[in-house]
C-alpha cells in the first residue's frame, strides 16, 4: 500500500502521536519512514531599534537549532528501530513549514504525509494559522492528520 511515509514532527507531545502512528502504519505496510523536522531561519530585523547579531552568533544559534532538530528526528529513528522500521532522519531549514513539508515529501518520493493538528477552530485558527491545513490544501500527496 505505502512504500515511503513522511512524518512531520516538532518533538511535541502531539506530534509524537503522529510519529507513533506513522511507525505503526509503516510496520504494517512494510513502508520506510522519513522523519522530518523543519528548522526556521534566524529572523533578521531591519526595523529601527532592532538589535542585529553578528553573523557568527546567528550561525551558532542556527547550528544549535539544527542540532536540536537532529535529536528530534534521531529519536524517531530509534523508535522505528524498535519495530524494525527503517527511518531516514531529515531536517530542512525553511521559514515556510508547509512548503518545506510538501517539498521534502516530493524529494523523498513519499506516498503519504502524516502530521498532527491541534484542531483549533474559529478565531484561534485564523490568528495562529495552520501548517497542517496548508499542507492539506496544497499537497498532491495524500495527507493523514491526527488529533
Amino acid at each position: 500500500m505505502y512504500k515511503r511515509i513522511l512524518v512531520a514532527t516538532d518533538g511535541s507531545k502531539l506530534s509524537n502521536k503522529a510519529v507513533e502512528h506513522a511507525i505503526q502504519l509503516a510496520d504494517i505496510t512494510g513502508a520506510d519512514v522519513v522523519a522530518l523536522k523543519v528548522v526556521p531561519r534566524y529572523p533578521q530585523t531591519y526595523f529601527e531599534g532592532g538589535v542585529a547579531l553578528a553573523a557568527s552568533e546567528v550561525a551558532r544559534i542556527e547550528k544549535q537549532w539544527h542540532d536540536e532538530a537532529m535529536a528530534v528526528v534521531n529519536a524517531v529513528k530509534s523508535a522505528g528501530q524498535l519495530r524494525e522500521v527503517k527511518v531516514k532522519p531529515v531536517t530542512v531549514k525553511s521559514d515556510l513549514i508547509s512548503e518545506a513539508v510538501i517539498a521534502a515529501a516530493k524529494r523523498n518520493k513519499c506516498d503519504l504525509i502524516v502530521m498532527a493538528s491541534h484542531g483549533r477552530r474559529g478565531l484561534k485558527r485564523l490568528l495562529l494559522g495552520s501548517e497542517t491545513q496548508q499542507v492539506l490544501t496544497h499537497s498532491h500527496i495524500p495527507v493523514l492528520v491526527l488529533r
